[in-house]
């Protein structure tokens, strides 16, 4: 094995993306090293490039969303126990050590926190290392390109709806078919969710309805609280948009006991008390998941045909690719490809 490596990292808060030659990294105790073959490059990779991360150290490598192969143990760490022998392994955005896999407020942890791409350095490289906790199994006949996004936005998207009060047949309403919104439409299609997407725009509707939407709301043309109620009023509401008047806009759709589940980063919402009193409606936030919780989203992924839709740059072109996905104009995920098979 050659002792260098190629990596992508960043060398002080806000510096540039630069493509350089490091060492192989060796896996120590409880830790594995990961022969990468495909990257995700997501919008809280900023969280590494621009510092904004409390307390994060440079030079760091960023990436978060890595599928790849598992290349090396380090010690008290039995093969037999990873991901079913050492096949594919993806990284877990926020591994909390402190507390179990599959823990119930796993994602809590204020012992150890440690942040894939942050805290250690990430995908964004030819190799990495990352704790063996924070492993998850890839089915095989699932593409490593393909489902990196799957690693952030779809977890996070998939876990929302699957820990929501809705259940298959309720009227679900998807917020935005952006990065997030695109994966959000066909998981809640693909649960058996009466699926409403909702968006700016008339051109978006064939989009929507291909991904698995049963209806279509343009949020330009109409009032989409109206439009909901309309349908009978949503159990459930994932907004993934990255803007509050959006979500406020919406939140009157809800039925009674509906949620207004946030998973996109966004500014100040006004949330009128009002309707949240008279239907007894609330507004809740979600977060990625566990390791376990990567597991499931990949194996249902791959059983039901839930797809990503990406732009795919090579390893040496990550500046380029990150300021693609900076731009909002990236269909509709950005992922390096790194050691997968063109």
């Amino acid at each position: 094995m050659a002792k260098k490596m190629r990596a992508v990292q960043v060398s002080k808060a806000k510096g540039p993306l630069e493509v350089v030659e490091r060492e192989i990294p060796e896996p120590k105790s409880g830790w594995v090293r990961v022969k990468v073959e495909a990257c995700g490059v997501c919008h809280s990779d900023s969280l590494t490039k621009d510092g904004l991360w409390p307390g994060i150290q440079f030079p760091r490598i960023p990436g978060h969303e890595v599928i790849g192969v598992i290349d090396a143990v380090g010690s008290d760490v039995r093969v037999g126990n990873l991901v079913n022998g050492s096949a594919l392994g993806g990284m877990l955005r926020i591994v909390g050590i402190a507390i179990p896999v599959g823990a119930a407020i796993f994602f809590a942890c204020q012992v150890e926190l440690l942040t894939t791409g942050i805290s250690f350095d990430g995908g964004y490289a030819e190799y990495m290392v990352a704790p063996a906790k924070a492993l998850a199994s890839v089915p095989d006949d699932l593409n490593s390109v393909a489902g990196a996004p799957l690693m952030c936005a779809g977890i996070t998207t998939f876990n929302a709806l699957r820990n929501s009060p809705a259940r298959p047949g309720d009227l679900v309403g998807v917020l935005g078919i952006g990065g997030l919104g695109h994966l959000g439409v066909q998981f809640a299609a693909k649960m058996g969710f009466n699926t409403v997407a909702i968006a700016r725009g008339k051109d978006k509707e064939p989009l929507a309805k291909k991904l698995g939407a049963q209806h279509y709301i343009d949020s330009q043309s109409s009032d989409p609280a109206a439009e909901l109620t309309k349908l009978g009023g949503a159990k459930v509401i994932i907004a993934t948009v990255t803007n509050g008047d959006a979500m406020a806009a919406v939140l009157g759709g809800l039925g009674p006991s509906g949620t207004l589940v946030v998973i996109g980063a966004a500014g100040p919402l006004s949330v009128d008390p009002i309707l949240l009193i008279v239907g007894q409606r609330s507004v809740k936030g979600w977060y990625s998941g566990t390791s376990i919780d990567s597991q499931d989203t990949l194996q249902f992924s791959a059983a039901n045909g839930v797809q990503s839709m990406n732009e795919i740059f090579p390893l040496d072109q990550a500046a380029q690719a990150y300021d693609r996905m900076m731009s909002g104009k990236a269909r509709f995920r950005v992922v390096l490809q790194i050691g997968a098979k063109s």
